[in-house]
């Protein structure tokens, strides 16, 4: 069965919402072991910034491997 876009596009979403909460808290807690002082603002501002980057990438490689998927049933 074949994904739609669409559905591509919202599976990547909630993957990328479910990594941002991870990411960061991740960044509050490793930033200070490399010295690191940032505020939560910034963490949160950074955290959107690589999410927007994640739904991207993760989008675009779901449809290449649906494409080579496409491909080989042929």
């Amino acid at each position: 069965m074949k994904q739609s876009r669409l559905m591509s596009l919202i599976e990547s979403i909630a993957n990328v919402a479910v990594g941002y909460g991870v990411a960061v808290i991740t960044q509050i807690l490793i930033f200070p072991v490399f010295g690191l002082q940032t505020t939560l603002a910034q963490n949160l501002k950074m955290g959107a910034i690589f999410t927007v980057i994640s739904i991207a990438r993760s989008f675009a490689l779901r449809r290449v491997f649906e494409a080579i998927r496409m491909r080989c049933a042929k």
